[in-house]
Protein backbone atom coordinates (compact mmCIF):
# COMPACT_ATOMS: atom_id res chain seq x y z
CA UNK A 1 0.00 0.00 0.00
CA UNK A 2 2.99 2.40 0.93
CA UNK A 3 4.31 1.94 -2.79
CA UNK A 4 0.74 2.60 -4.63
CA UNK A 5 0.76 6.21 -2.29
CA UNK A 6 4.78 7.04 -3.50
CA UNK A 7 4.10 6.47 -7.13
CA UNK A 8 1.15 8.30 -6.86
CA UNK A 9 2.90 11.14 -5.27
CA UNK A 10 5.52 11.67 -8.00
CA UNK A 11 2.91 11.08 -10.59
CA UNK A 12 1.30 13.63 -9.23
CA UNK A 13 4.98 15.49 -8.92
CA UNK A 14 5.65 14.44 -12.51
CA UNK A 15 2.63 16.47 -14.00
CA UNK A 16 3.60 19.32 -11.97
CA UNK A 17 7.09 19.82 -13.23
CA UNK A 18 6.47 18.51 -16.53
CA UNK A 19 3.63 21.08 -17.23
CA UNK A 20 5.73 23.76 -16.23
CA UNK A 21 8.86 22.77 -18.22
CA UNK A 22 6.62 22.36 -21.40
CA UNK A 23 5.42 26.04 -20.71
CA UNK A 24 9.07 27.38 -20.21
CA UNK A 25 10.33 25.39 -23.55
CA UNK A 26 7.30 26.93 -25.29
CA UNK A 27 6.31 23.49 -27.40
CA UNK A 28 3.09 24.72 -29.13
CA UNK A 29 3.27 26.04 -32.08
CA UNK A 30 1.57 29.81 -31.04
CA UNK A 31 0.64 31.02 -28.28
CA UNK A 32 -3.22 30.62 -28.64
CA UNK A 33 -2.50 27.20 -27.77
CA UNK A 34 -2.58 25.56 -24.47
CA UNK A 35 -0.68 22.77 -23.96
CA UNK A 36 -1.58 20.86 -20.91
CA UNK A 37 -0.48 17.10 -18.74
CA UNK A 38 -3.44 15.47 -18.01
CA UNK A 39 -2.01 12.62 -16.24
CA UNK A 40 1.24 10.86 -15.58
CA UNK A 41 1.54 6.95 -14.83
CA UNK A 42 4.61 5.61 -13.75
CA UNK A 43 5.36 1.89 -13.95
CA UNK A 44 5.76 1.06 -10.66
CA UNK A 45 9.74 0.81 -10.44
CA UNK A 46 9.01 4.29 -11.79
CA UNK A 47 11.90 3.94 -14.89
CA UNK A 48 8.72 4.74 -17.42
CA UNK A 49 6.44 7.11 -17.40
CA UNK A 50 3.00 7.53 -19.85
CA UNK A 51 2.48 11.31 -20.06
CA UNK A 52 -1.10 12.21 -21.30
CA UNK A 53 -1.28 15.68 -22.98
CA UNK A 54 -4.05 17.60 -23.88
CA UNK A 55 -3.71 20.29 -27.09
CA UNK A 56 -6.62 23.46 -26.67
CA UNK A 57 -7.45 25.55 -29.71
CA UNK A 58 -6.11 23.75 -32.07
CA UNK A 59 -7.02 21.22 -34.71
CA UNK A 60 -5.28 17.37 -35.10
CA UNK A 61 -2.94 18.39 -37.19
CA UNK A 62 -1.50 21.02 -34.38
CA UNK A 63 -2.23 18.40 -32.03
CA UNK A 64 0.57 16.09 -33.88
CA UNK A 65 2.75 19.06 -34.30
CA UNK A 66 2.98 19.21 -30.27
CA UNK A 67 3.22 15.42 -29.11
CA UNK A 68 6.26 15.67 -32.14
CA UNK A 69 7.72 18.22 -30.64
CA UNK A 70 7.71 16.72 -26.75
CA UNK A 71 9.10 13.28 -28.41
CA UNK A 72 12.16 15.21 -29.70
CA UNK A 73 12.54 17.19 -26.53
CA UNK A 74 12.32 14.07 -24.74
CA UNK A 75 15.94 13.87 -23.75
CA UNK A 76 15.52 17.51 -22.32
CA UNK A 77 12.95 17.20 -20.63
CA UNK A 78 13.94 13.70 -18.16
CA UNK A 79 17.16 15.94 -18.03
CA UNK A 80 15.12 18.94 -16.67
CA UNK A 81 12.97 16.49 -14.59
CA UNK A 82 16.44 15.01 -12.85
CA UNK A 83 17.46 18.34 -11.65
CA UNK A 84 14.49 19.15 -10.06
CA UNK A 85 13.25 15.79 -8.78
CA UNK A 86 15.58 13.18 -6.74
CA UNK A 87 14.65 9.88 -7.41
CA UNK A 88 17.01 6.90 -7.74
CA UNK A 89 15.98 6.53 -11.97
CA UNK A 90 14.64 9.44 -13.88
CA UNK A 91 11.47 7.69 -15.78
CA UNK A 92 11.96 7.16 -19.56
CA UNK A 93 9.06 9.74 -20.73
CA UNK A 94 6.06 8.59 -23.37
CA UNK A 95 3.76 11.23 -24.53
CA UNK A 96 1.03 10.63 -25.60
CA UNK A 97 -2.48 12.43 -26.73
CA UNK A 98 -5.07 12.34 -24.14
CA UNK A 99 -8.73 12.26 -26.23
CA UNK A 100 -10.88 12.17 -23.01
CA UNK A 101 -11.54 15.85 -22.62
CA UNK A 102 -12.33 15.94 -26.44
CA UNK A 103 -14.38 13.19 -26.12
CA UNK A 104 -16.38 14.69 -23.39
CA UNK A 105 -16.62 17.66 -25.14
CA UNK A 106 -18.36 15.61 -27.94
CA UNK A 107 -20.36 13.66 -25.72
CA UNK A 108 -22.34 17.68 -24.23
CA UNK A 109 -22.60 18.40 -27.96
CA UNK A 110 -24.12 15.28 -28.94
CA UNK A 111 -26.56 15.49 -25.66
CA UNK A 112 -27.24 19.82 -26.59
CA UNK A 113 -28.43 18.43 -30.17
CA UNK A 114 -30.68 15.91 -28.68
CA UNK A 115 -31.89 18.13 -26.28
CA UNK A 116 -32.40 20.74 -28.81
CA UNK A 117 -34.58 18.61 -31.13
CA UNK A 118 -36.64 17.56 -28.11
CA UNK A 119 -38.14 21.74 -27.74
CA UNK A 120 -39.61 22.23 -30.91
Amino acid sequence: MAGSNRIVRVNELLKRELSNLINLKNIAPTNSILVSVTEVKTTSDLRKALVFISVFGGDDEIEKEVIQALRKKRVELQHDISLVITLKFTPVLRFELDKRLAAGDRIFELLGDVNDDGEE
